[in-house]
């Protein structure tokens, strides 16, 4: 079977998190602003017009969220990487790329971040 070459993103989803390892960081909410890339065959959706045959980004959003929010990590690089083996583990579909920027985070930058792809075959999240 061909894997699909649709894709599905997301971008500009702003939220509110505890993300970094200096002090001030592990007390005050930042932003962090996520973009997500997921494959789909959009050929039975487009057929069928039905949101039963392809991956429901509102659901992978406010998945996305809750996880966020909730989080309390020190690196850009752990929550991309836990996020996208959550997304994998709970949504079917065979790689996800996602980008968190952060926004302020280096004076005089627009933003700071990491861009990971991960796919169903990199195994359990860590």
């Amino acid at each position: 079977m061909n894997q699909p070459t649709d894709r599905i993103f997301l971008r500009g989803l702003a939220i509110q998190t505890t993300i970094g390892f200096i002090d001030w960081e592990r007390h005050v909410k930042q932003t962090v602003v996520i973009d997500l890339e997921i494959p789909v065959d959009c050929e039975l959706a487009a057929r069928n017009d039905d949101v039963v045959d392809t991956v429901n980004y509102k659901s992978m959003a406010k998945r996305t969220i809750a996880f966020v929010e909730a989080a309390e990590f020190k690196l850009v690089e752990t929550l991309a990487h836990r996020l996208a083996m959550l997304l994998l583990a709970e949504f079917d579909v065979a790689w996800v790329k996602l980008t968190v920027n952060k926004p302020g985070a280096i004076r005089g930058s627009r933003d700071v971040g990491i861009t990971l792809e991960r796919h169903r075959s990199n195994g359990p999240a860590a």
